[in-house]
């Protein structure tokens, strides 16, 4: 039987060496589930696998859509699910690895049909949240959908905006078309969730984004600073080189600002596994060792 092996986990934990050596083992390839690496121009923030990972392995799904080419659960449970079938006729296994816990559920459990957004209407939304900031769009979806308004991650635009959005299409509350039911999948599933101590996770973090800011991070950030608006870049590392490009904070406090962005990012990852029961949390270099056809069997999953 055909077997999704998925490999998620904090980020800096070492989720790409870790999907690539299993990769080689079972000769297979990988499934990016990492909701900024889909983009194009901008690897060296997004920590995308590198020229040399991507020789290693075959990567999909990674630096395949342009900056203002909007992307969602939907669409990567939509995609990874014509994709696999493809993978199956070389190989009994894939990988998938991400530390996106949206797009990881969604492929996982399924995700709630929800209406495509009219590019007119996406884009109205998105003025209003540039002109007029995140209250204007929460103050919407307040009286759009007063159950959503209560659960939403309020300091988070793009599940605000994605909320707003929908309603506005269906025509109903968002919170009406979220049933949250699981979907059978046609594979088996073994999900595996990398992590290790917080002071150790920590130091990885802030040594990557020392890493990428020597890397070329500041030129990368400053060329794509005319398209900030998107929602692409809305994300940890450009938000705070954005700042400092209008004079918000001197560049050393932008970095460290950005190390600090991380690490809260990735105690969110943590705490969203941690009410996942599917899981088996490994630390990175003991991957390999528990990786092995009786613990496959065991952890096989029908759906």
């Amino acid at each position: 039987m055909k077997t999704l092996i998925v490999i998620t986990g904090p980020t800096g934990v070492g989720k790409t060496a870790a999907a690539i050596a299993v990769a080689q083992r079972l000769d297979c390839e990988i499934v990016n589930a990492d909701s900024r690496q889909v983009y194009r121009d901008i690897p060296i923030g997004t920590a995308a696998p590198t020229a040399s990972e991507l020789a290693q392995v075959p990567h999909h799904l990674v630096g395949f859509k342009s900056l203002d080419e909007p992307y969602s659960a939907s669409q990567f449970e939509h995609d990874v699910l014509e994709l696999l079938p493809q993978l199956w006729q070389r190989s009994d296994h894939a990988v998938m690895c991400g530390g996106s816990m949206m797009y990881v559920d969604a492929v996982c459990n399924g995700i709630d049909d929800l209406p495509d957004i009219a590019p007119h209407l996406r884009e109205a939304v998105l003025e209003q949240y540039r002109l007029q900031g995140l209250e204007s769009v929460l103050a919407d979806l307040e009286r759009l959908d007063p159950d959503y308004y209560k659960q939403v991650d309020k300091k988070n635009p793009r599940r605000v905006i994605h909320a707003v959005e929908i309603c506005r299409q269906a025509g109903v509350p968002y919170s009406s078309l979220r049933k949250g039911e699981k979907k059978k999948r046609p594979f088996h599933i073994v999900k595996l969730a990398l992590n290790t101590e917080r002071p150790a996770l920590f130091d990885r973090i802030n040594r990557r984004v020392d890493a990428m800011m020597e890397a070329g991070l500041l030129d990368e950030a400053r060329r794509v600073y005319p398209l900030r608006h998107l929602n692409a870049l809305n994300t940890v590392g450009y938000k705070e080189l954005f700042a400092y490009f209008d004079g918000l904070m001197p560049l050393d406090v932008a970095r460290e600002r950005i190390k600090k962005n991380t690490r809260v990012y990735a105690k969110k990852q943590l705490t969203w596994l941690a009410r996942d029961p599917d899981v088996t949390w490994c630390r990175p270099g003991e991957l390999l060792d528990i990786l092995n056809d009786e613990f496959l069997d065991s952890k096989r999953d029908w759906n």
